[in-house]
Formats: structure tokens, C-alpha cells, sequence
């Protein structure tokens, strides 16, 4: 069976980091997306998300170095998905609000 490398567990914890800007998302960008009340509903499961998402790089970091113990090379791309996911994350945890205006207004 093979290892896994973290890339999905990556992947997870970066889709719910973003997940919890839906408190932060301008109207007019949740209406266009077709989610007028994403706001409400993503502000009461904001503290879930960061959770699952702390869990999930927790998860990547675990696959990470038990590829090692059982003699499989983890691969570079994983690896560099996991720090991705680690700087998003604490960005998200530390900067939610700075974070939100650049993407609602500086991109």
C-alpha cells in the first residue's frame, strides 16, 4: 500500500483556512458567488474550520515523517505543500482581517 505524502492533507488545510474569510467577504463578492448568506454561516463555523485545518496539517506532518520511519521517500512537492499550507494557515490564524482586505481589495 503506498504512503501517503501530506499533499491531500495540504490541500485540506488550505481550503478550510480560506473557508474561514466567509465572515470577511464583501456582499457584493458573496452575492456574485451565489452565497448572500455564506457570511453568517461561515462566521459561526469559523473556529471548526481553523480547527480542522490545524488538524489536517497535523495529519500532513504525521504522513510526512511516517513515510521516513517505513523507508519511503517523501517527495519534495509534498513537502513544499505542507509549508504552504503552514505559512496560509497561520496567516489565517494570526491575520484573518489584513488577509481578507487584500484579497477583497489589494489582488
Amino acid at each position: 500500500m503506498k504512503q501517503g505524502t501530506g499533499i491531500s492533507a495540504s490541500m485540506a488545510a488550505i481550503l478550510s483556512a480560506v473557508a474561514t474569510m466567509g465572515c470577511c467577504l464583501p456582499l457584493a463578492f458573496a452575492a456574485a458567488l451565489g452565497t448572500g448568506a455564506a457570511s453568517a454561516f461561515y462566521t459561526t463555523l469559523r473556529p471548526w474550520f481553523l480547527g480542522f485545518s490545524v488538524a489536517f496539517i497535523g495529519l500532513g506532518f504525521w504522513q510526512q515523517y511516517r513515510a521516513k520511519q517505513c523507508s519511503v521517500r517523501g517527495r519534495l512537492v509534498g513537502k513544499i505543500f505542507l509549508w504552504a499550507a503552514v505559512i496560509v494557515v497561520l496567516g489565517m490564524i494570526l491575520f484573518p482581517q489584513q488577509i481578507a482586505g487584500l484579497l477583497a481589495g489589494g489582488l
